[in-house]
């Protein structure tokens, strides 16, 4: 397949079930068929892509033990889900998925909501470096909102009506997010000391934080007297840029995510959004096929 990807490329690599079986048998396995019962076990092949674990006598075929095995779709249909899901740049919703498969609107958002289920390996990784942290609040406008629909003092960082979600930035790098029940520092101080490196320099919007004190260098700037950034130069001639604009300009794709495409999303669900998000961001270099394998090899 084409590294550019595309829609009819995705057609010619695989025209039939048959080529996905086999280039899923190949990420999975690669050139040898491994029982899912027993590793050691030698491999009989069956028909209609069968094979048979000689130790336990069980069947299996490739999809046995993934996420596409409680599944009466084919692999074909699972694997052009992922590819739409993948290369669209914002996501695509359970309707429109459920048109270009043919499917119901339910089976298309349980599909959906599978597939995220592996993103969230990327919203976990460790912060090396320089690192911006904000947290933001996700949830339409009260004055939006149907009359009978409004919600009474819910404006700024109220809790009644958004959902609060902290991320954590590495300059030029990955980001790691994650819904939260409140941005107290006892909520959010176990979380940086969890995904960012000690000793590094940690840039915030405002507000400070007492207990990193001991194990970072901390640095803010004040948004709410509309001051944005600053060059600052250390004795040891160190340049360093104070500002949150990396992780602002984060939220702001996130947001345009959310509302460009999902147009509301219960807080019940917000994480798998937000590990959707944090996939695309932090594979935002790859292309659409290397994005689309390194998620296969995922499920695989």
């Amino acid at each position: 397949m084409d590294s550019k990807g595309g829609i009819l490329n995705f057609m010619t690599a695989f025209p039939d079930e048959e080529s996905c079986v086999r280039y899923f048998e190949k990420l999975r396995w690669g050139d040898k068929v491994i029982s899912p019962f027993d590793a050691t076990s030698k491999v009989y092949r069956c028909k209609n892509g069968k094979y048979k674990c000689r130790n336990t006598g069980k069947y299996f075929d490739v999809k046995t033990g993934t996420v596409f095995a409680s599944t009466k779709l084919p692999l074909r249909s699972w694997v052009f889900a992922i590819f739409l899901f993948i290369s669209h740049k914002r996501g695509i919703s359970s309707c429109q998925l459920a048109r270009d498969l043919g499917v119901t609107q339910k089976t298309a958002w349980n599909m959906l909501h599978k597939i995220r289920a592996f993103m969230k390996s990327l919203n976990d990784e460790p912060i090396v470096g320089d690192a911006e942290i904000d947290e933001t609040f996700v949830g339409g406008k009260n004055k939006n909102r149907h009359k009978d629909k409004k919600v009474e003092r819910c404006q700024g960082r109220s809790f009644k009506d958004k959902v609060p979600v902290f991320g954590m930035l590495q300059r030029g790098g990955n980001v790691v997010a994650k819904v939260v029940p409140d941005t107290k520092a006892s909520t959010l101080e176990p979380l940086i000391h969890k995904y960012i490196r000690e000793d590094s320099n940690v840039f915030t919007d405002g507000w400070e934080y007492k207990g990193l004190d001991n194990d970072y260098s901390q640095y803010s700037v004040d948004h709410s007297r509309s001051f944005y950034g600053e060059i600052i130069v250390t004795s040891d001639g160190e340049v360093i840029n104070v500002s949150t604009n990396g992780i602002e300009n984060v939220w702001s794709h996130f947001k345009r995510m959310i509302f460009g495409t999902y147009y509301k999303v219960s807080k019940k669900h917000m994480q798998r959004y937000v590990d959707e998000f944090v996939f695309r961001f932090n594979t935002r270099k790859f292309g659409e096929f290397e994005r689309f394998e390194l998620f296969l090899r995922k499920i695989a």
